[in-house]
């Protein structure tokens, strides 16, 4: 396979992706990314999977579990299936990935306890087979029946210690409720007790859908990043972060739009005291929070990658591709486009997602 050398540094360029389907095993050997002669073990935190016994169980709402987009058919990588794995290593190898973090899009928020229960246990006993079985290229977060905090409490804690995942994958909210709302106070306890990462990832809101009709796809294009910044300032706004300090939090597609309009947030109270609640008192600015939450790079280009690290701390980004959804193919190559030190570009391929998720490679 190609690859492209400068000062000191080979990644991945743009033809190495039409190489891809002409590797076939998971031994295949995939491209180094180094820096400065130092293999960099680069880690995508933002990859999904399915699993077709889990869609089946979901009966008649089967048919809109998977949105029409392109890359469904690679979304189905179970343990046992050789050639489904060996297609997803290959393309990872293509990308310059070594790992990917896989995760599902919550579906299940609406189901019934038993189904919602049946739902996660198969999820999660599927990704603890697949991570076990490729410890070096796949790590996962766990599904939660959120909609039930008293048995989500009980799948994290049971992921985490007993299955080895990461933490959990959850919505951006729970049937129309946020993530502030006590009642999921003691799945955020259980989170920051774990040391459980919690990946927020949007899934529009179906109240708007009526508003994005039309051309664009607007309610992933600009649904999903304003729903996880709704999230955010929840969390922000209600004291929730405040609460529990030690939670870690990584939020897909850069964090939303808090990271370009962040200090918006520190004027409305002042502007609109009767807009705010004078009981919930800040330990510091709503913009300062930002710098606690761990954000993906899925930016698209070097100037957005840039502004965002201003904002959030190049110690806060990682790696992110949304793969097999085809929003970002050359994830590496973006991360080198964009001027930075090798130590920050260092950080945001490996070193930030392998202290977040507690990963050795």
């Amino acid at each position: 396979m190609k690859g492209v050398a400068s000062s000191g540094i080979v990644f991945c360029t743009c033809g190495l992706l039409d190489a891809v389907q002409a590797q076939s095993s998971p031994d295949s050997q995939h491209l180094p990314v180094m820096i400065n002669g130092k293999r960099v073990r680069t880690i995508d935190t933002h990859a999904h999977c399915y699993f077709h016994e889990s869609i089946a169980l979901m009966g008649k709402d089967a048919k809109d579990v998977l949105p029409p987009v392109k890359g469904i058919p690679e979304m189905f990588i179970p343990a046992d299936d050789q050639a489904a794995v060996a297609q997803r290593l290959a393309v990872m190898d293509g990308m310059g990935i070594d790992m990917e973090v896989l995760s599902i899009n919550p579906f299940w928020y609406q189901q019934d306890r038993d189904t919602a229960a049946a739902i996660v246990k198969l999820h999660n006993q599927k990704f603890a087979e697949l991570c076990a079985a490729y410890p070096q290229r796949f790590a996962a977060f766990a599904s939660l029946s959120l909609q039930y905090p008293d048995l989500a409490v009980q799948e994290l804690q049971d992921a985490v210690r007993k299955q080895g995942l990461r933490g959990a994958a959850i919505g951006s909210s729970v049937n129309g409720e946020d993530f502030s709302n006590p009642k999921f106070h003691p799945v955020w306890a259980k989170a920051e007790e774990l040391g459980a990462v919690l990946f927020i990832h949007p899934q529009s809101q179906p109240e708007m859908r009526k508003r994005y009709q039309g051309n664009g796809w607007l309610s992933n294009t600009i649904g999903n990043p304003l729903d996880t910044t709704i999230a955010l300032e929840h969390l922000i706004f209600e004291g929730t972060l405040d609460k529990f300090p030690g939670l870690k939090i990584l939020a897909a597609h850069g964090g939303g739009y808090l990271g370009s309009y962040a200090a918006r947030s520190d004027r409305p109270c002042f502007v609109s005291p009767q807009g705010c609640n004078p009981d919930i008192v800040l330990k510091k600015k709503p913009s300062e929070y930002i710098r606690d939450i761990y954000v993906d790079a899925m930016v698209f280009t070097p100037e957005a990658l840039k502004f965002l690290i201003s904002q959030v701390g190049a110690n806060r980004v990682v790696l992110g591709t949304d793969y097999p959804i085809p929003w970002e193919l050359h994830p590496v190559d973006h991360i080198f486009a964009t001027e930075l030190t090798d130590a920050e570009r260092t950080a945001i391929l490996s070193s930030n997602a392998l202290k977040l998720l507690g990963v050795k490679l």
